[in-house]
C-alpha cells in the first residue's frame, strides 16, 4: 500500500526550532477529570511537564493526540517515566473539566504545563495568574501581558489552502466538502483556506466546484460528523475537508462504511487534519481488496512544538511572555502527498510556493464571516 510522506520532508521538525515572536474518552493509566494516577512528588532534579487536553482526547487521532505524541517524545528521549515524576496528560472529557485539570497539574508539581486548544484560553490564563512559578503554554490562541505563559499559534489557513488545492485537482464530482468543530476563529483559518484554495485550483482547471460547509458544533461529536457526512456524499460530494478534532473520526466511520459496499475506483475521499491520518482510511472494498481513502493530510506541528518548548524550558530558556508562529514558511505547517496524483502534487507544490514567497495571500476568515 502505498506510505504517505510529507511535502517539503524534514521542514516540519526543522523548521519548529525557529520562533517567531509577535482542535474523547476516558482512557486508563492518565489522568481524568482531574484525578491523577500517581500521587508521588515529582523529582526535583529532572524537569516535569504535562497536557491538558480539550474534550477529544489524547486518542482523537488528531489535535490532541498529536500534542501528547510530542510530549510523549519528548519524556522517553529524556528516559523520563509517565506521571507526577516525568511527564503526562489530563484528559478533559467535558469544558467543565478545564479548571479543574490544570489545577491538578499544578498541584503535582509540573513545572510545564500546556492548555492543548484555545477553549483552555480563559482557564489557562487564570491559573497564570495564581500560580506564577508554574510555567503554561496555550495552543491555537495568545495569552498577552504574562511572563509565565508562550503562546503556540499556527497559520492553518495556509495549510488549509494546499489542502483546498489538492481538493480541488482530485474531486471527479466537482463536489466537495467541509466539516468543521465548533465556529471560531481557528477553524476559521482552516474553512477560509481551504474555501479559497478550491476556488483558485478550480480557475486554475477552468471549471466550477461546489464547497458543502457545515459545522458539528463540537470536537468530540463522532455521531454528528457521520451524519453530517453521510448526508454530503449523498448530495454527490466525493472529498471531505474536516477541522473537527475527535468529531472527524465519525467523518472517517461514514467513508470507511460507504467505500467498504464498492469498488475502490468510486470511492469516496477524506482529508485528514493536524496529523497524517492515513492509517485511519485503511478499508477492505467489496472484493476484499485492502484500500484506503484518506487522499492527503493537512499536518499541523502540535507535537514539535510543545516539545520544542518544553526542551526550552528544560534547559532553563522557556520563552514566557512570547507568541510562537508556525507556517509554511517555518515549516510549521505541511501536506501529506497520500493518494495525490502527480497533476495534483505539481499544483500543490507551486501553491506552496506561491504562499511562501508571498505572491498568494491566504485568508484568515470566511468571506461570509
Amino acid at each position: 500500500m502505498k506510505k504517505s510522506t510529507k511535502f517539503g520532508a524534514g521542514l516540519l521538525v526543522m523548521g519548529l526550532a525557529v520562533t517567531l515572536t509577535a482542535c474523547g474518552g476516558n482512557k486508563a493509566g492518565g489522568n481524568v477529570g482531574g484525578k491523577t494516577t500517581s500521587g508521588e512528588k515529582p523529582d526535583e532534579s529532572v524537569h516535569t511537564a504535562a497536557i491538558v487536553t480539550d474534550v477529544g482526547g489524547v486518542d482523537d487521532k488528531s489535535f490532541n493526540q498529536g500534542a501528547w505524541e510530542g510530549l510523549k517524545e519528548w519524556g522517553e528521549a529524556n528516559k523520563l517515566e509517565k506521571g507526577a515524576n516525568g511527564y503526562d496528560y489530563f484528559q478533559s472529557t467535558d469544558a467543565s473539566q478545564y479548571t479543574t485539570n490544570i489545577d491538578q497539574a499544578v498541584a503535582s508539581k509540573f513545572e510545564t504545563i500546556f492548555g492543548i486548544g484555545y477553549l483552555l484560553t480563559d482557564a489557562i490564563s487564570a491559573a497564570a495568574d495564581q500560580n506564577k512559578d508554574t510555567q503554561f503554554g496555550i495552543v491555537d490562541s495568545v495569552i498577552e501581558g504574562k511572563d509565565n505563559v508562550v503562546s503556540l499559534t499556527f497559520k492553518d489557513n495556509e495549510a488549509a489552502y494546499l489542502a483546498g488545492i489538492a481538493a480541488a485537482y482530485s474531486t471527479k464530482t466537482d463536489k466537495v466538502g467541509f466539516v468543521g468543530g465548533e465556529e471560531g476563529a481557528v477553524i476559521d483559518r482552516f474553512e477560509a483556506g481551504f474555501v479559497k484554495g478550491v476556488e483558485d485550483g478550480a480557475k486554475e482547471l477552468d471549471k466550477k466546484i461546489k464547497v458543502d460547509v457545515q459545522y458539528a458544533a463540537s470536537f468530540g461529536d463522532p455521531a454528528k460528523g457521520k451524519a453530517l457526512a453521510a448526508n454530503m456524499y449523498q448530495n454527490g460530494v466525493d472529498i471531505i475537508y474536516h477541522a473537527s478534532g475527535g468529531t472527524g473520526a465519525g467523518v472517517f466511520q461514514e467513508a470507511k462504511d460507504l467505500n467498504e459496499k464498492q469498488s475502490a475506483d468510486k470511492r469516496v475521499w477524506v482529508i485528514g487534519v493536524d496529523r497524517d491520518q492515513e492509517e485511519d482510511g485503511n478499508y477492505k472494498d467489496k472484493d476484499g481488496k485492502e484500500e484506503n481513502f484518506t487522499l492527503t493530510s493537512s499536518v499541523k506541528g502540535v507535537g514539535t512544538a510543545v516539545k520544542d518548548v518544553t526542551e526550552k524550558a528544560q534547559k532553563g530558556e522557556f520563552p514566557g511572555g512570547d507568541v510562537l508562529v508556525y507556517g509554511l514558511k517555518e515549516g510549521g505547517v505541511d501536506l501529506s502527498k497520500g493518494h495525490l496524483d502527480q497533476k495534483a502534487i505539481d499544483a500543490v507544490e507551486k501553491a506552496r510556493k506561491e504562499v511562501i514567497d508571498g505572491k498568494v495571500e491566504v485568508p484568515e476568515k470566511p468571506a461570509k464571516k
